[in-house]
């Protein structure tokens, strides 16, 4: 993600933190902070996050450079998934020794 979008993502976010005050608490922190509504820093945060919801808009349409490119690291890791875990395959405790007899392990055999 580039830079101007990482900085429109996060003039969106003010924004949407800002309507949800306005819609809970009837409260316009942007419109605190500079002066009320019609002062001109007020109306240029405005313009800045309508801006940046223009962007963003780009955003949504743009692919996903993960799936576009080589599987991501979470798509590798679920290639073979034994991890030993009840879902995964056995191991086998059973070794075959010299002799071709088979050697168990300490859990088959009852005798202490």
């Amino acid at each position: 993600m580039s830079t101007l979008s990482r900085i429109a993502l996060a003039l969106v976010i003010i924004g949407a933190l800002n309507w949800g005050l306005i819609a809970l608490f009837q409260f316009d922190l942007v419109a605190t902070l500079f002066g009320g509504q019609d002062a001109f820093l007020s109306r240029v945060v405005y313009g800045l996050v309508g801006l940046s919801g223009l962007v963003c808009i780009g955003l949504l349409f743009k692919p996903n450079e993960d799936t576009e490119t080589a599987p991501s690291r979470t798509d590798r890791r679920f290639s073979n998934p034994n991890y030993g875990t009840e879902f995964g395959e056995e191991p086998d405790f059973k070794k075959e020794t010299n002799d071709g007899k088979k050697k168990t392990d300490r859990s088959d055999d009852n005798s202490f």
